[in-house]
C-alpha cells in the first residue's frame, strides 16, 4: 500500500479521431490530431521537464522548461504549446536544451526560499523535483538584490515581500514561494469557473492575488481546492499537510456528500487522514472538488461525535451508555413488545440516502423480513420522489437520462428549479465551462441564482417565476413549441405514441395556456417565454437539468411529466447532449431509492403487488412479504399521533430538521413508544430517541454510493470504525437480536445478493467495479458496460407517454395577513441539515440561516440589512437576520435550512404533492416583520433540545 500516482501529462487530451505519428527520442508515438507534443512524449513514456503545463488546464507556455528541438525548424520551441504533426522528429534532452533548462532554473531558484527541509511541500514539490531533473547544482546569481523572499533586504523592508495568507481556514497562500507559473489562477478560470485569482504587476513586479489585493477569505475564492491542487511549490498549501506531514498511502473513494459522486484519493499517515484529493480517473468529477468534498471531512473526528450506543426510558431522561448488546437487545425486545401490543403494522424505519447501498438494502430486508411490514420510506419522500413518479410514467424507468460527460455535446441548457453552483459545484463547474464555449442558457427560478449572471456567462433567458406556477409556466413552453410547429415530428411518430401525443398537443395549444395567460399568473414577459420556448426547441442539442424547485411543489409530479413532454416534443432524448436530468441532492439518494426504500416497492423500482418479485424474495429470504404498500413518512407520523404506531428505527436523517412542519413531526416522534437513532451525532430527532446507535462515516467503510447519473462508485475503508461497528454491521446485529439468521461476512455479499435480485444491478460486483472503476445502471447482459445514455434506441417502457399536465393552483395562497412567499434552498459551503458541514471550519462561510428579502419589500416594513426579523406562516413562526437583496423577485423571501436554532421548516405547512407526498417547501405563505429576539416557540424547543441531550456521567467506584 502506497500513494496513489496519477501521471500528469502536461496538457489536457485530444479528442480528434484522426491520428498523428512521430518520433520522440527515436521511438514512435500515434496519437489524436492536435495532441501536444509533451503530452505524445509523456504517452511514450518520456517526461518531458516542465513547471507552468497540466493536464487540467490548457496549454500556458510560460516556464520555458519544456523546451525541445524539432528536426527541420528554428528555435527550441515549447512541447506544452507546439501540437504534433505527421513525420515530425522531436528531440527532448540535447546539450543545448539541458543548458537552457539549467538557466532557466537558476533564475526560479535565484527568488525562492531555500528551506526545503522545513517546508510543507517537501517530498511533494514540483520545484524541487525538476531542479533535480535539470540537473541543477548552483545558482549563479545569488541572492541580493531584488526578491520576494525575505522581509528585509541589508536591514530595510522589502516591499516586494508579502506575508503568508492564512486566512482560509484549509489552505495558506504564502507569496514569497510563488513562481508566477499561473497554474492556480488558469485552475481558477479553466476548471472551477470561478475568475476569483489574477496575476497582479508585470515582470519582476508579478504575483498571485485574490481578487483586487485581498485576502482569501474575503475574495470570491470560493475554496474548491483546484488552485491548490495546481501549485507546484508549497505556494498554496493545504494547513493539514503543514500540521501532520505528507502522507504515506491512498485509497480511493467517494465523497458523501451531494449526489455528484465525486471521487477521491484519501491521503493518509497511518490512520490518520492527511487530506482528499480529487481523483481524475472519476467519471463524475475528472479531477474537480468542491469545498465540501476536498476540506469538510473534519466532522468525523469530531469532540461531538456519539461512539457508544445509549438508551433511555424516557425523552425527558438523560442519556445511559451501554453496551452494543444491550443497545441491540433492548431495540429488539421493544419492537417485539410494541408489535405484540398494536400490530404488526405498529413499527417501521426510514432508510438514509448518506449510507451505503448495501446498508440501506439492509434496512429495507429488516424491515420486509423482520418487521414483516412494508413500512419503510427514506429521505427521498421529501426530495425527488415525483422524480420517481414522473419518470416513471413517461419513459419508463425513475431516474436521469445522461451522464455528466454529456453537458459537452450540449448546445441549450435548461435549468429549472436548481441552483448547481451552491447545491452541485463540481457538476456546475463543467456546466459553466460548456457555456463558456457558446451553449446558452435558459433558467427558470424565482430567485436570480449565481449562474443567470456570473464570469464570461449571462443567460440567454431567465424567467423569475412565481413559485408554484411551474406547471404553467412548461405548459406555455410546449404550448409555444406545438402552436409554432416547432416539435420533432419524426422523433415522436417513431419514438412515442402518436395518438397520445395529438391529444396532449391539443390540450397545451389551448389559450388558457398561452405565455399570455400564463405569463400575468406567473408574472413573467410573455415574450421571455416564447424566447426560451424556441431557444430550446430549434437551439441543438437541448438539455433539462432540474432540481428541487420542481419536485417539493404540490405538482411537483406534475412538472416531472411536463419536462418529460417538453424533452420528447423536441426530440432531445437518447444520445448525447440532451435528456431530462434530476440533479440529487444527497450522495446516495439515487442508491437508496434503487434498493427499495419506497413503501410501495421493492428493489428495482418493482411494485410490491407484483407476485413475480415477491416470489423472488420470498423463496432467498423464507418469508411470506406482504403485497400491500406501507406507510410514508408523513403516514407513519399520522398514525403515530392517531396511536396506531408506535416504533421506528431511523438510520442517518433527520426528520425533525429536515421534514416539513416542524411541529407536527415532533408530535409524532413523541407519540412513540421505541425511536431509534442511528447517527453520528445527537441530532434533531434523536431528541425523541429512546435509543441511540452510533454511526460510522464513509470513510470507516467498504460498500457503493449511485450518484445522479445513475453511477455505481466503491466507496472504501481508509480507516477502522471509531464507534466499532460499520452501519452494514450495526443493522445485521439488530436482525440477528431479532432471530433472523444474516451472516454476512462483507458489503461485497450483500451486494452479490443485490445483483442476484435486481435486474439492473445483474452485473454488479465488487470484481467488476475494480476492473470498471464505476458503472452506471442498467448493467447486466444487455449492457455489460453499463448505460450512459438512457433509452437511445426506445424506452424502457416502449413508446414514450406524452400526459395532459393540468396546472392546479396551490392551496397555499398568500392573502392581507400572509403576503409574501417564501421558497427555500441551499447554500455552498452547508449541505442538507447541516449535521456534517456545521462541524467544520465551512461556519466560517455560513454561520447561520439568512432571510433573503427584496429592498422594496425590506423598505416596506422598515427593515435594515442585518436586522432580526419575525418570520410567520399559518404553521409556525421564527427569528432569523434579513438580508436585503435583490436577487429575489418583489413578494418572494427565500431562506436556507441548515442550522437548526432556525427550524425554517417549523414555518412550512402539510401540503404535498398530489401523487407522492412530497412536501411543498418551495411555497408557504408568509409575513415577515421586525423582532426583538427568539419566538417562543424557538426558546422552548432549544429548552427541550439541552435537556435531551444530557448524558449520565458514571460516577466512580469507591
Amino acid at each position: 500500500m502506497g500513494l496513489i500516482q496519477e501521471i500528469d501529462y502536461g496538457t489536457p487530451a485530444s479528442t480528434s479521431e484522426k491520428q498523428v505519428t512521430l518520433t520522440v527520442d527515436g521511438f514512435t508515438v500515434t496519437v489524436p490530431e492536435g495532441t501536444s507534443i509533451m503530452r505524445a512524449s509523456m504517452e511514450a513514456g518520456i517526461a518531458i521537464p516542465k513547471l507552468c503545463a497540466t493536464d487540467m488546464v490548457d496549454a500556458f507556455g510560460s516556464c520555458r522548461l519544456c523546451l525541445v528541438e524539432i528536426d527541420g525548424r528554428n528555435g527550441t520551441p515549447s512541447s506544452c504549446t507546439t501540437p504534433v504533426a505527421p513525420g515530425m522528429v522531436v528531440h527532448t534532452q540535447t546539450g543545448r536544451l539541458k543548458d537552457i533548462r539549467r538557466g532557466v532554473m537558476e533564475l526560479y531558484i535565484s527568488d525562492h526560499p531555500l528551506d526545503c527541509l522545513t517546508c510543507a511541500a517537501n517530498g511533494d514539490c514540483e520545484l524541487q523535483t525538476q531542479a533535480g531533473v535539470v540537473g541543477l547544482r548552483d545558482v549563479r546569481y545569488g541572492y541580493e538584490g531584488d526578491n520576494h523572499v525575505f522581509k528585509k533586504n541589508d536591514g530595510a523592508e522589502n516591499f516586494k515581500w508579502m506575508a503568508k495568507d492564512e486566512s482560509n481556514p484549509y489552505f495558506t497562500y504564502d507569496p514569497s514561494k510563488c513562481i508566477v507559473c499561473s497554474r492556480c489562477v488558469r485552475a481558477c478560470e479553466e476548471v472551477q469557473g470561478t475568475f476569483a485569482l489574477t496575476i497582479e504587476g508585470r515582470g519582476f513586479e508579478s504575483r498571485v492575488s485574490p481578487g483586487m489585493h485581498q485576502l482569501f477569505i474575503d475574495s470570491e475564492c470560493v475554496s474548491c481546492g483546484a488552485c491548490v491542487q495546481a501549485c507546484p511549490t508549497a505556494t498554496l498549501s493545504e494547513k493539514s499537510v503543514i500540521k501532520i506531514g505528507q502522507p504515506e498511502h491512498s485509497v480511493v473513494t467517494t465523497c458523501a456528500y451531494c449526489g455528484v459522486g465525486c471521487s477521491f484519493k484519501a491521503e493518509m499517515r497511518g490512520d490518520e487522514l492527511v487530506r482528499m484529493v480529487p481523483y481524475k480517473d472519476g467519471k463524475a468529477n475528472r479531477g474537480h472538488s468542491c469545498v465540501k468534498g476536498r476540506f469538510a471531512y473534519g466532522y468525523s473526528t469530531h469532540k461531538e461525535r456519539i461512539l457508544n450506543p445509549m438508551i433511555r426510558e424516557k425523552v425527558s431522561d438523560p442519556w445511559r451508555e451501554v453496551s452494543w448488546q444491550e443497545a441491540l437487545t433492548h431495540t429488539a425486545n421493544e419492537f417485539r413488545r410494541i408489535q405484540y401490543q398494536y400490530g404488526r403494522t405498529s413499527i417501521g424505519g426510514i432508510t438514509s440516502s448518506r449510507c451505503t447501498n448495501e446498508e440501506t438494502y439492509l434496512v429495507q430486508k429488516l424491515i420486509r423480513q423482520g418487521f414483516r411490514n412494508n413500512n419503510v420510506d427514506t429521505c427521498a419522500r421529501v426530495c425527488h420522489s415525483p422524480t420517481g413518479y414522473g419518470l416513471g410514467q413517461t419513459f419508463g424507468t425513475s431516474a436521469g437520462t445522461q451522464d455528466f460527460d454529456s453537458i459537452e455535446q450540449t448546445d441549450v441548457v435548461m435549468i429549472i428549479g436548481a441552483n448547481p453552483t451552491d447545491a452541485h459545484p463540481v457538476f456546475a463547474s463543467r456546466m459553466k465551462k460548456r457555456l463558456r464555449k457558446g451553449a446558452k442558457l435558459i433558467v427558470l427560478d424565482p430567485r436570480r441564482t449565481d449562474i443567470v449572471r456570473s464570469a464570461h456567462i449571462e443567460a440567454q433567458h431567465h424567467l423569475p417565476l412565481k413559485p408554484s406556477t411551474n406547471v404553467a409556466v412548461v405548459t406555455a413552453l410546449a404550448h409555444v413549441i406545438v402552436t409554432e410547429g416547432l416539435f420533432d415530428e419524426a422523433f415522436i411518430r417513431e419514438r412515442c405514441d402518436w395518438d397520445e401525443f395529438q391529444d396532449w398537443a391539443s390540450f397545451v395549444a389551448l389559450p388558457e395556456n398561452s405565455p399570455e395567460v400564463v405569463g400575468q399568473l406567473a408574472n413573467l414577459d410573455p415574450e421571455d417565454i416564447r424566447g426560451a420556448a424556441r431557444l430550446f426547441a430549434t437551439g441543438g442539442n437541448g438539455a433539462i437539468y432540474y432540481g428541487l424547485g420542481v419536485t417539493e411543489h404540490s405538482q411537483g409530479s406534475t412538472t416531472v411529466i411536463a419536462i418529460a413532454n417538453l424533452a420528447m416534443a423536441t426530440g432531445n432524448i437518447g444520445r448525447p447532449g440532451v435528456g431530462v436530468n434530476p440533479l440529487r441532492g444527497q450522495n446516495n439518494v439515487q442508491g437508496s431509492c434503487d434498493m427499495g426504500s419506497f413503501p410501495h416497492e421493492l428493489p428495482g423500482y418493482r411494485h410490491v403487488s407484483g407476485d413475480a418479485v415477491r416470489d423472488i424474495y420470498e423463496s432467498l429470504w423464507g418469508v411470506k412479504l406482504d403485497d400491500e404498500p406501507g406507510l410514508r413518512i408523513p403516514n407513519m407520523l399520522d398514525a403515530a399521533v392517531d396511536g396506531s404506531f408506535k416504533g421506528l428505527y431511523v438510520q442517518g436523517e433527520d426528520i425533525l430538521q429536515s421534514d416539513p412542519d416542524t411541529k407536527h413531526v415532533a408530535a409524532g416522534l413523541a407519540a412513540m413508544e421505541c425511536v431509534v437513532v442511528h447517527d453520528l451525532f445527537l441530532n434533531e430527532t434523536a431528541n425523541y430517541a429512546h435509543v441511540f446507535l452510533p454511526g460510522s462515516t464513509f470513510l470507516e467503510k467498504d460498500g457503493t454510493f449511485t450518484n445522479a447519473e445513475r453511477r455505481i462508485n466503491r466507496v472504501r475503508k481508509v480507516m477502522a470504525p471509531k464507534n466499532g461497528l460499520a452501519d452494514w454491521e450495526v443493522t445485521q446485529k439488530l436482525a440477528q437480536a431479532m432471530g433472523l439468521a444474516w451472516n454476512y461476512q462483507h458489503p461485497s455479499e450483500i451486494m452479490d445478493e443485490i445483483a442476484k435480485t435486481t435486474p439492473s444491478f445483474a452485473k454488479v460486483s465488487y470484481d467488476y467495479l475494480e476492473k470498471m472503476g464505476s458503472v452506471q445502471w442498467p448493467c447486466n447482459e444487455q449492457a455489460p458496460e453499463g448505460t450512459p445514455i438512457m433509452h437511445i434506441s426506445g424506452f424502457v417502457r416502449g413508446k414514450g407517454k406524452f400526459i395532459r399536465t393540468e396546472y392546479v393552483a396551490t392551496d397555499e395562497r398568500t392573502g392581507p395577513r400572509f403576503p409574501l412567499l417564501l421558497t427555500t434552498g441551499r447554500i455552498l459551503s452547508q449541505y442538507n441539515v447541516g449535521a456534517q458541514t456545521r462541524r467544520t471550519d465551512n461556519v466560517m462561510w455560513h454561520s447561520e440561516d439568512r432571510l433573503e428579502i427584496h429592498p422594496h419589500d425590506a423598505e416596506n416594513r422598515g427593515l435594515r440589512d442585518g436586522d432580526w426579523v419575525r418570520l410567520t406562516s399559518r404553521s409556525g413562526e421564527t427569528t432569523l437576520r434579513a438580508l436585503i437583496t435583490d436577487k429575489v423577485s418583489p413578494g418572494v423571501v427565500y431562506t436556507t435550512f441548515h442550522h437548526p436554532d432556525t427550524q425554517a421548516n417549523v414555518i412550512t405547512t402539510d401540503f404535498s404533492d398530489w401523487a407522492t407526498n412530497c412536501p411543498e417547501y418551495k411555497v408557504t405563505a408568509v409575513q415577515v416583520g421586525a423582532s426583538n429576539g427568539p419566538s417562543e416557540w424557538q426558546r422552548d424547543y432549544d429548552e427541550q433540545a439541552r435537556n435531551s441531550r444530557r448524558i449520565a456521567t458514571l460516577e466512580a467506584a469507591e
